[in-house]
């Protein structure tokens, strides 16, 4: 057996600064843009505005953020990396490592759980950010309220419309204009503060405290609303490969944090000197003479965490295919450098219907606020179960019961959010539940029909080393060239073989056998791409390996195994690729026993072809059809 031997490391040799900078722009979004709704939304739902009431809910906010994001994800669960990569289906690769029979499966579940509630998070994202910055405009002129809808229409047809061209050239303005925002935040709440200081008093969390133990069930449900103020948590984690843990960490306690605190406490404040302030906290935090500035400035943010969501939903769903959860689909690469700037049509067209259906619909920015809480909390809760399977990994004795311990902290706290925001399950708690059910079905329906599929091949194929041998023994007639025969399981005799025996009759003078692999790491460098291992005297089997973050190309695998191994002739001029296509025949059974096989053969028709996935040039390809009942 034979390894190619060429190293590459992933390059990072960018200052310091730019990538706290990027980070701003790219990771800090979401929460950034928190501020517009989050006290406005909390405020409705109190039942009294007095002084020791306001200082309770800004301590409840101020510990929440620092429990949840200082502690939770900043500090620990940013520990539990795949190779540098965070995320949903990241940890759910490392918990599934060891595991087997219903356990895997339970992980699996709870993994897919997460990621659809991720794309809910995704739908809503965009539609609340850019509703509540262009709400301010009514503070402008009572009279444009009714173009809130409208505009918010308009600015996110704009976003989906340029996700082809990808995020390359915008990204370079996102990091600068995220630090004005986060700049803007601190200084405009500093000065409320400065005419209010008493609000400081806030950060003890006493405050808090009284606060639960005078009105308990009332900010039992007030959770519901202050759970916003720690939306886009699960993006620091997702994003983490892009920049490091540790810009992360830097960016958030250097810059996002105090700026986001500064202008919760600034809300605050105004609302103690103003009570009238508390229809829109955040846009009367300004003098009057910058409040148009700022409803540009939180316009364009808005837009910034949008766009942060939407790349990160490519993201989820080019894992979710490498993985085998997500049929094959159109990935576009949109930059020559950046392996993980991505565009896929079909994700950012459903997005973006979603996206505009909720817009229409629920027409304003307080009317998601229930929805968007529940997606938040349902991922975290989901995040913190598989940590349970992957941080306290390798540790004994009291280290690992400390870490039992933290987790389950963490896990109540999230059930505490989930269950508050669960009360306003028919205001909107729903429509997150609803995508993240469908998405779920969708996902374990493709991974278990592919597996029924690769349990059926794997009965069927007859073992390649002796198929070779005995075909080698009374070959056919032998053509000139290379045949590269895809396969989906590595050596067993590939149905396109069989076909190609059966109805061309002839074999090429040189046969390499190919399979594919999707690896449970991110990235695998060029020295672990693929294994070879000569089958009898022209026949070869290689194993080409994939991160789930990388994206194969089999052309270019062929050029590396054809430069350490010259004997075997892979000129691209002189190789064919033969592929099989697989139709699926669901058996007649009543609806309710048949419906998810229909499903999966609705999915497997639906999916994007072989030759596209795997950059194969289509005029080298032969494709062999067969069917297979399910």
């Amino acid at each position: 057996m034979t390894t190619v031997q060429h190293a590459t490391t992933r390059p990072d040799a960018s200052p310091r600064a730019l990538l706290i900078m990027g980070a701003l722009g790219v990771v800090y979004g979401d929460i950034g843009t928190s501020p517009l709704y989050a006290i406005k939304a909390s405020l409705l739902l109190m039942s009294s505005h007095a002084r020791a009431d306001i200082l309770g809910l800004l301590s409840l906010f101020f510990w929440t953020l620092m429990f949840v994001v200082s502690i939770k994800y900043v500090t620990v669960i940013l520990r539990a990396d795949n190779k540098g990569e965070g995320g949903t289906m990241a940890l759910l690769e490392l918990a599934l490592r060891g595991a087997s029979g219903a356990r895997r499966w339970r992980l699996i579940i709870l993994g897919l759980i997460g990621a659809g509630l991720f794309y809910g998070d995704s739908v809503i994202t965009p539609a609340i950010s850019v509703l509540s910055a262009i709400e301010g405009i009514s503070l402008l002129s009572p009279g444009m309220a009714s173009w809130v809808v409208p505009m918010a229409v308009a600015v996110l047809a704009g976003l989906f419309a340029i996700q082809s061209r990808g995020t390359g050239a915008m990204g370079k303005l996102f990091g600068p204009i995220m630090l004005v925002w986060f700049l803007v935040l601190g200084v405009l709440g500093a000065w409320r503060i400065a005419q209010s200081p008493e609000i400081l008093l806030a950060l003890n969390p006493w405050w808090a405290y009284s606060f639960m133990a005078r009105a308990p069930w009332e900010v039992y449900a007030l959770f519901g609303a202050i759970v916003l103020a720690v939306t886009g948590a699960e993006t620091l984690y997702a994003d983490m490969g892009h920049f490091g843990r540790s810009t992360v960490r830097r960016a958030w306690f250097g810059m996002v944090l105090p700026g986001l605190v500064l202008c919760y406490f600034g809300q605050g404040a105004l609302v103690l000197a103003q009570p009238a302030a508390m229809t829109d906290p955040f846009f009367m935090l300004a003098p009057a003479w910058a409040l148009a500035p700022l409803v540009c400035l939180a316009t364009i943010a808005a837009i910034i965490a949008s766009q942060s969501v939407i790349s990160g939903a490519f993201s989820a769903t080019r894992q979710a295919v490498q993985l085998g959860f997500w049929p094959r689909m159109i990935i576009l690469h949109t930059s020559a450098r950046e392996e993980g700037q991505v565009y896929l049509p079909r994700v950012n067209a459903l997005l973006f219907i979603a996206v505009l259906v909720l817009v229409v619909s629920f027409g304003s920015s307080g009317e998601l606020a229930s929805a968007y809480g529940f997606a938040v909390t349902g991922t975290m809760l989901m995040t913190s179960l598989l940590a349970f399977f992957v941080l306290p990994r390798g540790t004994r004795g009291y280290r690992r019961w400390l870490w039992l311990t933290l987790l389950s902290v963490f896990l109540l706290v999230d059930a505490l959010l989930l269950s508050a925001n669960a009360l306003k399950f028919f205001e909107g708690g729903w429509l997150p539940l609803m995508i993240g059910a469908a998405l779920l079905t969708l996902m374990i329906t493709w991974k278990q029909g592919r597996e029924r599929i690769h349990e059926t091949l794997s009965g069927d194929h007859q073992p390649l080393k002796s198929f070779m041998e005995s075909l080698e023994a009374y070959p056919p007639t032998r053509v000139p060239g290379t045949a590269v025969f895809m396969s989906m399981i590595a050596n067993t005799v590939p149905p396109a073989l069989l076909h190609n025996l059966k109805h061309n009759k002839v074999l090429h003078e040189q046969v390499l056998f190919l399979t594919v692999q999707s690896a449970d790491v991110p990235y695998i460098f060029e020295s672990e791409r693929y294994t070879l291992e000569q089958q009898s005297a022209s026949s070869w089997q290689a194993v080409g390996r994939w991160g789930f973050k990388q994206e194969p190309n089999v052309p270019q695998l062929l050029e590396q195994i054809w430069a350490a191994h010259p004997q075997l002739n892979l000129d691209p001029m002189q190789t064919s690729y033969f592929l099989s296509r697989t139709a699926i025949v669901v058996r007649r059974q009543p609806l309710h026993r048949a419906w998810r096989r229909r499903l999966f053969a609705v999915m497997a028709r639906n999916a994007s072809g072989t030759t596209r996935f795997y950059r194969i040039p289509p005029n080298r390809v032969v494709e062999m059809g067969m069917q297979m009942e399910l």
